[in-house]
């Protein structure tokens, strides 16, 4: 599983970025939207922690732009500014879920699995369906 998380609390991304590894877990991070689509570039993050609130390019803004450039990442909101507007959107958005801060490690682990599971899933289904077009074209032949 490899995991990109996404705030401008720099301590936050230290902390967790570090109980991440310690569980085995590849973790990247990034201050800013416009980082974290940087990053997308070279780095295929399975599960993205994204906060809203921040500088420069919002939490929504960048959803928007991951979910049209890599629809196979799954996205989790985090918020402090904990609205059922903000979750609601986010959720329209494309995100898979969202976690109010303060956030426990436990809630990161559990949902960072959630999504990590659908994302093999969807990648499983893909295969498959390539398998059996490839399958279908030899027979075409």
């Amino acid at each position: 599983m490899k995991i990109l998380l996404v705030d401008d609390e720099e301590r936050l991304l230290s902390t967790t970025k570090k109980l991440f590894e310690k569980l085995g877990i590849e973790a990247r991070t990034a201050t800013s939207g416009a980082d974290a689509l940087e990053v997308l570039k070279t780095y295929e993050a399975h599960v993205i922690f994204l906060d809203i609130k921040m500088p420069g390019m919002d939490g929504m803004e960048t959803l928007q732009h991951i979910k049209k450039e890599y629809p196979l990442s799954e996205v989790i909101i985090l918020t402090g500014h904990a609205t059922m507007e903000t979750a609601v959107e986010g959720l329209k958005l494309g995100a898979l879920d969202y976690l109010i801060k303060p956030v426990s490690m436990k809630d990161f682990l559990s949902k960072a699995e959630e999504a990590f599971e659908k994302v093999t899933l969807q990648k499983q289904k893909i295969h498959s369906a390539r398998m059996a077009e490839s399958a279908g074209q030899g027979e075409l032949r």
